[in-house]
């Protein structure tokens, strides 16, 4: 009996492991997807990243701002066109797992632009919805 509930023990263990490795994974893929999306131009494409939802929550300087279709607004009036988006790197300094279907961002994002360079940090917290991972919040500064 000890013998089994060591190996039932490991196989759970494995299985978590394995399993947050995958998902750990799976959010660096939607971030680079994101990045990318963005130094096309594609704004839309880009808040594919953000569950579609009034309850989504982002923070930044002006304080919080609540639902999808606003924060593509506010994204579309801060910046405009491809010029004022410019090139935007990701610098990932850790993801978090709060539970199996929560995870904590922490980043550094640059954006490079013909007159400028702003830069900052931002936290995210993605969460498992219908087996994809989505930005429910994001703090940027």
């Amino acid at each position: 009996m000890k013998k089994f509930l060591i190996i039932a023990f490991l196989l759970i263990s494995y299985s978590a492991i394995a399993q947050t490795s995958k998902d750990k994974q799976t959010i660096l893929n939607v971030l680079e997807k994101q990045r990318g999306e963005w130094n096309k131009g594609n704004l839309e494409t880009f808040m594919d990243a953000y569950v579609k939802s009034d309850s989504l929550l982002f923070v930044g300087k002006s304080g919080p701002t609540y639902g999808w279709q606003k924060n593509f607004e506010n994204y579309q009036k801060s910046y405009p066109g491809k010029a004022g988006m410019g090139f935007l790197t990701f610098g990932i300094k850790k993801i978090d797992f709060l539970n199996k279907d929560v995870a904590f961002v922490l980043g550094s994002w640059h954006l490079k632009r013909e007159k400028d360079e702003p830069q900052g940090y931002f936290t995210l917290l993605f969460k498992k919805l219908n087996g994809e991972w989505k930005i429910f919040v994001d703090h940027s500064s």
